[in-house]
């Protein structure tokens, strides 16, 4: 290296690594102030699973973000921070996430995203064993996507929602970028190519453009996808480049979905009750009489106490009479007045009403 270049950069190096030892310097701090934490709530016999306080946790983030002046991003605040949090929280008890695996799946990348990596990962085959595996208390959350900026829905995962009593306590919108994968990264010998079905469709329109021979079946996950292509060389898959990592696979081409903005929204499920953070979402599912005007009755409560709708989602109530559940997302906390009110006053006039759950808003 040339000897004017190594005298700059000495001392800018030097001054990193004395920032690096104060970084860690206070990094143990904050560890050692958790553990205080964990000792305080240990007096005062608070409940193992109250370690996770997703209001807590957001209120952290959001206020740095505030505070912040760059160059360090917001994202890279929430990324960092979400990492520091999960360290941290896992000096009190380490938290046990379930997600639809195996390795390399989206729904594991939103749960790291969400809960950090200081976590016990519990992979699950299905939606079903995420939620089952949560309410035996095998995890002490699940990580389920509800909703792609694509495809629309999970219906799946609408219908679980609806039947089980676990409460939603956080979410997670990541960007989805698919790549075709192969053993060989090319696709010499190659006869079919595997996804969910959702990433298949998600990739149909560039497939039909350049593989239309291409059979195309459907895997329980894309990360089960990619492990089935990593066993056998006819198979493509279709992942995300994590998953191309953990099964030592090549891409043959990136970035293959049809949208560029491609993403999918994941909600965090468990069975605690999470308080108001400042920026709230609340969820919950409605059904109401078959009737004229029952669904213009059904939001007039909304309108009257000034709540705003983010999103309403219907699904058919499978009672064979044509009838709906509505999935509907609110701005707010269930616990603020506005939002109350507008709640007690929907539970009156619906034939089916459920809370979900409030939770912090991404």
């Amino acid at each position: 290296m040339d000897n004017s270049l190594q005298a700059r950069l000495l001392p800018v190096r030097k001054l990193i690594d004395s920032l690096d030892e104060q970084i860690l310097a206070l990094l143990n701090q904050r560890a050692q102030a958790a553990q205080e934490v964990g000792k305080i709530k240990q007096d005062f016999d608070v409940d193992g699973a109250a370690v996770l306080k997703p209001e807590r946790e957001a209120m952290v983030v959001r206020r740095l973000q505030e505070l912040n002046k760059g160059p360090f991003t917001d994202e890279a605040i929430d990324a960092v921070w979400t990492q520091i949090i999960s360290t941290c929280r896992g000096l009190e008890s380490v938290l046990t996430v379930a997600y639809l695996g195996p390795q390399g799946s989206f729904s594991e990348q939103a749960a790291f995203e969400h809960f950090g990596h200081a976590v016990t990962r519990l992979r699950c085959d299905s939606f079903d064993e995420v939620f089952r595996a949560v309410e035996a208390g095998q995890a002490n959350v699940g990580m389920v996507p509800v909703e792609n900026s694509t495809e629309g829905a999970v219906n799946r995962t609408l219908d679980l929602l609806l039947n089980s009593p676990l409460k939603v306590l956080g979410e997670r919108s990541i960007k989805i970028h698919h790549n075709l994968m192969t053993q060989s990264g090319t696709l010499e010998g190659v006869t079919r190519v595997m996804a969910h079905p959702q990433a298949l469709a998600q990739c149909q329109s560039w497939l039909t453009q350049h593989y239309p021979k291409l059979v195309r079946d459907a895997a329980s996950s894309n990360g089960e996808a990619a492990r089935i292509a990593s066993l056998d060389p006819t198979v493509a898959a279709i992942a995300g480049s994590t998953a191309a990592q953990a099964w030592d696979l090549q891409v043959v081409a990136s970035g293959i979905q049809d949208d560029p903005q491609n993403r999918t929204r994941f909600l965090a499920v468990g069975a605690i009750e999470t308080l108001p953070s400042g920026s709230d979402k609340t969820s919950i599912i409605l059904a109401v009489p078959n009737r004229a005007g029952a669904v213009y009755d059904m939001l007039a409560p909304l309108a009257a106490n000034k709540v705003s709708m983010t999103r309403l989602e219907s699904r058919p109530a499978r009672t064979g009479q044509w009838e709906y559940y509505f999935y509907v997302d609110l701005q707010g906390h269930r616990n603020e007045p506005s939002v109350a009110q507008a709640l007690a006053e929907l539970k009156k006039q619906v034939a089916f009403f459920k809370v979900l759950g409030s939770y912090p808003s991404q």
